[in-house]
């Protein structure tokens, strides 16, 4: 009796495919990543959430929401930008007063009987004080009057602090009047300040000082110089504006998103 051959097993070609699937979806799932990755984008990370529940099939990965700004925080970028806005108003009103005052005293100016400069401190006017006052005195003369009411009216309408500081040269001054330099300046700055009031200037926003000679511009040794020294100086006093974070920036804090493992089940998935 002869003996039965047991079959021939073929030998299965197709095992490659199953390593090739799974090379296939993971090879899906990493471009998926790469792509949703590219940009922080809620819907792009939902996508991705998908996507690698659909390749591993146990995912737990979900979007969670932005934790809102701090509104305190929120609060101050509002007002510093309020702020912002608020300096920018005042410089231009700044700007548009020198273009007055340069009008008014531009003659003055190019006779070198006034000097004008204006920045970020505000603006400064310096008037010899041979324009507005007798030698040794501190009475205001017809014409310095009339000149400084024309001044008041450019500065009466705006609420920007005024000082009116007086100086001297260093010639030693000794009257019933004025015992020194010092009383001198002073009283001939409260002089041009009483003009400014009557005027129209609020008298909240004047200052009056008084420096005697101890603020020269030139060398007491001239003439010329000593003539310089002796001045009555107003100042528009401005503060300078500070650098604050922009506004915007909030928009960026309130638009950013999570990305990190989830608690819960993902998302579910949208029907075909």
């Amino acid at each position: 009796m002869s003996r039965r051959t047991a079959p021939e097993e073929h030998e299965n070609h197709e095992r490659w495919l199953v390593s090739y699937a799974d090379f296939i979806t993971l090879l899906f799932a990493f471009f998926v990543v790469m792509y949703a990755i590219s940009s922080v984008n809620e819907g792009k990370y939902r996508v991705l959430s998908d996507a690698i529940n659909s390749a591993f099939h146990n995912g737990r990965i979900t979007i969670l929401p932005a934790k809102p700004s701090d509104p305190q925080q929120f609060i101050q970028m509002q007002i510093s930008a309020r702020k912002v806005q608020l300096a920018r108003e005042r410089r231009e009103k700044l700007r548009r007063m020198g273009s007055e005052l340069d009008r008014a005293l531009g003659a003055l100016v190019k006779e070198g009987q006034v000097r004008m400069s204006q920045g970020a401190f505000g603006i400064s006017i310096e008037i010899n004080a041979n324009m507005l006052f007798p030698s040794g005195d501190a009475s205001l003369t017809p014409e310095a009057t009339n000149l400084l009411r024309h001044v008041a009216e450019v500065l009466a309408y705006s609420d920007f602090p005024l000082r009116v500081e007086g100086h001297t040269d260093n010639q030693p001054i000794s009257s019933e009047r004025f015992p020194s330099n010092w009383e001198l300046s002073a009283v001939r700055a409260s002089s041009v300040v009483r003009v400014f009031a009557e005027a129209g200037v609020a008298p909240g926003r004047l200052t009056a000082s008084g420096y005697g000679e101890q603020r020269p511009l030139d060398s007491n040794l001239t003439a010329e110089g000593r003539a310089r020294n002796r001045r009555v100086s107003i100042l528009v006093e401005a503060p300078e504006v500070q650098e604050v974070p922009d506004a915007s920036a909030v928009a960026d804090t309130a638009g950013s998103a999570t990305f990190a493992p989830a608690l819960a089940e993902p998302p579910p998935r949208t029907q075909p």
